[in-house]
């Protein structure tokens, strides 16, 4: 399936192969991972870009990756989806915005047309995010959209040597 959506300022598009090096630095910057992984090594990264290229339907059991770039063509990050339960319609959104691109608003941007787009393309119920308690960013991007915090976990996620809390957003679309 091959993706396109456009919103003011930006284009969200299916990845591709060219974007392997963007893709990596996503994955390699400190900055970027800190409220969400530890870093990989390279190889194990091109096994995940490899697996994102593959082809994708809601029913795969995979992430749908998207590059988020601005209309003249500068990369900007990362978005997606992964369905969690393909009756229920339910999927969990994700999203990496370069360092020099945050806090420009493209993280709503971005999430707000990949929500629209599953809305009208798989008639998608609910939107669910996890993110790290100390995520502050990425909390104010959820709620902007209309998330609710749903849920807290203690002691959740073991993140570069320590037990960490998330909190998970829901958005339901009736």
């Amino acid at each position: 399936m091959d993706i396109a959506l456009y919103s003011d300022r930006l284009i969200v598009r299916s990845l591709q192969q060219q974007d392997w090096l963007n893709f990596l630095m996503m994955h390699q910057d400190i900055e970027v991972n800190k409220y969400i992984r530890e870093l990989a090594e390279e190889n194990a990264i091109r096994l995940t870009f490899e697996e994102r290229l593959a082809s994708w339907s809601l029913e795969s059991g995979q992430w749908l990756t998207l590059v988020v770039e601005t209309l003249d063509k500068q990369f900007v990050g990362l978005t997606g989806f992964y369905c969690q339960d393909c009756h229920s319609k339910r999927v969990e959104v994700g999203y990496l915005i370069a360092p020099n691109m945050q806090g420009y608003g493209y993280a709503t941007e971005s999430l707000q047309a990949v929500i629209d787009w599953g809305r009208l393309q798989f008639n998608i119920h609910k939107y669910v995010a996890v993110c790290e308690r100390g995520n502050f960013a990425s909390q104010k991007v959820l709620t902007k959209l209309g998330f609710n915090l749903e849920a807290e976990f203690l002691q959740h996620t073991y993140l570069n040597g320590k037990w960490v809390d998330d909190f998970q957003f829901g958005l339901v679309l009736d």
